[in-house]
């Protein structure tokens, strides 16, 4: 089994300051990676370098065995699929929902003058009804809800068929019935012997879908911990990771956190 990412001891620095400070992970083909970690960890910035829209100040990167710095980033970039809320930002809300698919074919974010034939279209369709949008398709993207423009985002991360598929906080904003059905899918995905390995950012447990295989915890640029869920998702190493104490508890398939009570104040003499 070959690795379809590797990071060797990858700082990244801006202003002084290291955003991800000597990281070094590897993510196998077919493995299912949740990575999680509070505000301003990291976690983005490992997402950025794994989409090859940001190189290491220092260490090494290679992405589906090619190593940045020595390879056509232009080339690569097709074999990796991306879903991001910086992405959402940049898709016309006028244009169709089928077209914000297919346009992924080209590296594009709107139709302009490239033609797209049936087994195009028949792909984005079939991505689409995978996802629970097939009676979307011809509705404008600005007119869906949070949680609709999330599912068209990756259909469209998917539609090029790619390697490695990069989810950064896919349920962020959506209510808990959102949440819930699209963690349901990706864990639909996830199960996919043929579905691309996958790294998904979060900042919570609940958010793991079922079928995800591995965890990174990472704080203040530094990987506290890595390896199997079963193994690695725990009590300990979560309140690590977010300073301060947390149970950490698995039901069902699913994982979930809480903090324990407050101390009760001494009472008064």
């Amino acid at each position: 089994m070959s690795d379809v990412l590797e990071l060797v001891d990858v700082s990244v620095v801006r202003d002084g300051r290291p955003l991800v400070d000597q990281v070094t992970w590897s993510v196998a083909e077919g493995e299912r990676w949740i990575v999680v970690g509070p505000n301003g960890a990291g976690k983005t910035t490992l997402l950025q370098l794994a989409s090859t829209y940001l190189f290491p100040t220092s260490g090494t990167v290679a992405v589906l065995g090619e190593k940045l710095g020595t390879v056509d980033v232009f080339e690569l970039r097709p074999r990796v699929g991306m879903a991001s809320a910086a992405l959402t930002d940049k898709l016309p809300r006028r244009e169709r929902v089928l077209d914000i698919v297919l346009t992924a074919a080209y590296g594009m974010t709107a139709k302009w003058h490239e033609r797209y034939d049936a087994e195009d279209e028949q792909r984005a369709r079939r991505l689409l009804d995978q996802l629970g949008m097939a009676e979307y398709v011809d509705r404008t993207f600005g007119t869906l809800s949070e949680g609709e423009r999330k599912r068209v985002q990756i259909a469209r991360a998917l539609m090029t068929d790619p390697e490695l598929l990069l989810l950064d906080e896919p349920a962020a904003g959506l209510d808990l019935g959102g949440r819930e059905d699209l963690v349901r899918r990706l864990g639909a995905l996830a199960a996919d012997a043929y579905a691309p390995s996958m790294i998904l950012v979060s900042h919570h447990v609940e958010e793991i879908p079922p079928g995800f295989t591995h965890i990174l915890m990472i704080r203040q640029g530094q990987v506290l911990a890595a390896g199997p869920i079963a193994e690695t998702l725990n009590s300990r190493n979560l309140s690590h990771c977010f300073g301060l104490p947390l149970i950490v508890e698995q039901q069902y398939g699913r994982w979930s956190a809480r903090g324990l009570p407050m101390p009760e104040a001494p009472e008064a003499h």
